[in-house]
């Protein structure tokens, strides 16, 4: 069987993206797409969860049981857009929903069941595709590069694919098929969390009141002298450092600042530790795709093409043939069909892992 399923929902909390694709060609064939919102009640328990509480043991189980049932009903709608049995996937590779992420310690945690997806699919299941580059020395992060390469690397060419989700990776694929690739800091996170704060929205829609505000130069210094952004690679982050709590940290001197203003700085913030890690290690490549939930941000992507000086285009996946919200789901299918072929889903380059490692575990339907 060549039909895989991939299940992704990242650090922006929304929800699971998933994608049916068929691997049995030259190149994969997406067969269906399918995106499912978080109830509030599990984002708002996933959001707690990002840090030490009361009872956490028992309310990460109990929203990992949630999470699998969305990751079910994701499958279900993926298997009916197409037409496909359950019985014809040769297996799921299902991301979980990151609650903790120090490799540093040497573990990542990725909030799941699948055993209980297993069950409620009939499907096998690959899951905690992190924690083998982690036992081997890597970041465990970023994954997705290897799958960049696979699909939009091209022999001597070099581009960058920029993926920004609630943090922002890059994956610098050149063409002599060489790849690097690191987290480069917050991708919507931040800017997710300022407006949720001020207007009561989960995310600012085209970067529109970003747009309407402007750059406060002394916050935007004090944003950008976080050590992590200093950081030679490989490295990876997460909510663990960029939350809320960390912003409020930096805001305190400018309690008057507008909140509109607030937010076209941390627009700038993503848009330039971006630009730097692009111009620091692709300054060759040509262009520059963009991917995630932040590929939709144009005031973000104004940004980025402003910081990268008009050196490199600035465009979506959607150039590729590849839109941008089905980039990791597509990931994850490429990772679960690696694992049952127990080829190497990491690249050593980019996480720093020992060697290549096949990731993942298998819970059997």
């Amino acid at each position: 069987m060549a039909f895989y399923i991939g299940l992704m929902s990242g650090t922006s909390l929304d929800g699971v993206d998933g994608a049916l694709v068929d691997f049995s060609g030259a190149a994969a064939r997406t067969l269906a797409a399918a995106y499912l919102p978080f109830p509030d009640a599990l984002r708002a328990e996933l959001m707690a969860l990002q840090s030490a509480g009361h009872n956490e043991i028992e309310r990460e189980a109990l929203a990992a049981n949630v999470i699998a049932a969305r990751y079910a009903d994701c499958v279900a709608a993926l298997l009916s857009e197409a037409g496909v049995a359950a019985g014809a996937v040769a297996a799921i590779g299902a991301h979980g929903q990151t609650i903790r992420h120090r490799p540093e310690l040497g573990f990542t945690r990725q909030t799941n069941n699948p055993a209980l997806l297993a069950e409620l699919s009939g499907i096998d299941v690959i899951a905690d595709l992190r924690s083998r580059d982690v036992a081997a020395g890597g970041q465990g992060a970023p994954l997705v590069p290897a799958f960049h390469q696979a699909r939009f690397g091209v022999p001597g060419q070099s581009r960058v694919v920029a993926n920004i989700g609630g943090i922002s990776n890059i994956s610098v694929l050149r063409g002599d098929g060489a790849v690097t690739g690191f987290d480069t800091g917050p991708g919507n996170a931040l800017m997710d969390a300022w407006i949720a704060r001020h207007q009561g929205l989960p995310y600012d829609a085209d970067g529109a009141w970003a747009a309407s505000g402007k750059t406060i130069p002394a916050l935007l210094e004090s944003l950008l002298a976080e050590p992590y952004f200093a950081l030679p690679a490989p490295k990876s982050t997460g909510r663990d450092l960029f939350h809320p709590a960390w912003l409020d940290a930096r805001l305190a001197p400018f309690a008057d600042a507008a909140p509109a203003d607030v937010q076209h700085t941390l627009t700038r913030l993503t848009a330039i530790t971006l630009a730097q890690a692009i111009r620091a290690h692709g300054p060759e490549a040509e262009a520059v795709y963009v991917c995630g939930g932040g590929a939709y941000n144009g005031e973000l992507l104004r940004q980025l093409a402003s910081a990268l000086e008009g050196k490199m285009t600035v465009q979506s996946t959607a150039a590729l043939g590849v839109p941008p919200n089905h980039v990791e789901a597509l990931a994850f299918a490429w990772l679960a069909y690696r694992f049952t072929r127990r080829e190497a889903g990491n690249l050593a380059s980019v996480t720093g892992a020992r060697g290549a490692r096949v990731l993942g575990a298998l819970y059997p339907r």
